[in-house]
């Protein structure tokens, strides 16, 4: 997937006075890549519009003028999509008891090595997460993964941890729009 180009980021301001189109084009993007699996995980498949809008609201929130800024935003966030042949994702473990978050995202710390897209071949890949959003005592809420493709086509998501254990199949509009962003479908197919 192509990365977000430091000329596609608008200044601030601009970006203020279109930012009602632009947000409405990214949320309809997220929600056809938003899968949630069992009660607890929500995964949201990254593309460019996404990601794109991402940096455009952490320039707008920071009020960035500064080129290193923006460009560390732009590295950032580009490093979420993943690379050749892979999808990018955003995991959000959702707690809503925030005295048992703790808790539960330390049991839970070994979910990086039980989550698994899988694919209509019957084969399955497993989730790539960031090192740094991890440590031995517990996992962050939000987690940045990526999940191996290659020529398969993506069918749906498992995590089989104990206490989390569940799979969702893809809907059909989620799984053209991962094909639309690995380059297999043209946009809109």
């Amino acid at each position: 997937m192509a990365r977000v180009e430091r000329s596609e980021i608008l200044d601030f301001l601009t970006y203020a006075d279109r930012r009602e189109a632009i947000r409405a084009a990214a949320m309809a993007a997220k929600d056809l890549r938003r899968v949630h699996l069992g009660e607890h995980l929500t995964l949201l498949f990254e593309n460019r519009e996404t990601i794109r809008y991402q940096i455009q609201e952490m320039v707008r929130a920071e009020q960035m003028v500064r080129e290193a800024d923006i460009q560390h935003e732009l590295d950032t966030y580009n490093a979420v999509l993943g690379g050749e042949g892979e999808l990018g994702c955003t995991l959000l473990i959702e707690i809503p008891d925030a005295a048992l978050r703790p808790v539960l995202l330390r049991r839970w710390r070994t979910l990086p090595s039980h989550l698994y897209l899988t694919f209509t071949d019957g084969t399955r890949a497993a989730a790539r997460f960031d090192e740094a959003q991890m440590n031995d005592e517990k996992l962050s809420s939000v987690q940045f993964l990526t999940f191996p493709v290659g020529p398969r086509v993506p069918a749906g998501l498992v995590v089989d941890l104990p206490d989390l254990a569940a799979s969702a199949p893809l809907p059909p509009a989620t799984r053209q729009a991962l094909l639309e962003d690995l380059g297999r479908l043209p946009p809109g197919a």
